[in-house]
């Protein structure tokens, strides 16, 4: 495997760490919490910002492999994930609108990766 796919690979990952913490924080900001200090210090937050921290590293990893022009494209996959996470995890509808707004994403990694 070339070290572009597995750049490529190693970047996906690294949104979907970044699309779970994200979900993590949503989970804790729907919690009620005894007070401000206890609403950020506790450990599913803390994890959460963690696994941002590595995601951040994993991305700078991929892109020492990979043209900076493809991370916003790649990126762009975090919106379907978390969409998927939020239907499963928090029971969240797909609306017309978010099926729309996938669809649209979809196809402009195609597009977009069909021209490189």
């Amino acid at each position: 495997m070339s070290d572009m796919a597995i750049s490529v690979i190693i970047l996906l990952v690294s949104v979907l760490i970044s699309s779970v913490s994200q979900i993590l924080l949503k989970v804790e900001a729907n919690k009620e919490h005894a007070s401000r200090v206890k609403e950020y210090l506790n450990p599913l937050v803390i994890i959460a910002y963690v696994m941002f921290l590595g995601s951040t590293v994993l991305t700078m990893l991929a892109l020492r492999h990979l043209p900076l022009s493809l991370q916003p494209m790649i990126e762009s996959a975090s919106y379907i994930f978390i969409a998927v996470m939020g239907y499963f995890l928090l029971k969240e509808r797909f609306t017309k609108k978010k099926i729309l707004g996938m669809a649209l994403i979809l196809l402009g990694i195609f597009i977009f990766s069909v021209n490189i």
